[in-house]
């Protein structure tokens, strides 16, 4: 499962930069993950309890924004929603489409105290 050390690299980017910014306790983390990044939501839930125990981040609820898949077909011009990674364009049917949303996994902000 490489939920489990995403996870792991989340708290300690969350950690690292609230003791850099004076905090003493982070209070709530939100992330951003793509519905085309291979990455389960529940299984980040499930590893973010497992990690964050004796953390400054101990006890903090994790939030999860899914982004949408969206990508640019080099052939029409358009911007188009993506339901699958090379998915082909709804309007012209060719697979030329490049990706711009949906494949990532960043911290979009935290609450800290």
């Amino acid at each position: 499962m490489h939920e489990m050390s995403l996870m792991e690299s989340v708290i300690d980017i969350v950690c690292e930069t609230a003791r850099k910014n004076g905090a003493t306790r982070v209070k709530a983390v939100r992330l951003d993950v793509g519905v085309l990044s291979h990455v389960d939501p529940d299984a980040l839930l499930f590893c973010y309890e497992a990690v964050r125990h004796g953390t400054m981040a101990d006890g903090a609820p994790l939030e999860i924004n899914r982004v949408a898949g969206e990508g640019w077909c080099l052939d029409c011009g358009k911007t188009v929603a993506l339901e699958q990674r090379f998915g082909a364009c709804p309007h012209c049917g060719q697979h030329r489409v490049q990706m711009t949303a949906g494949d990532e996994l960043k911290i979009r902000d935290m609450e800290v105290v």
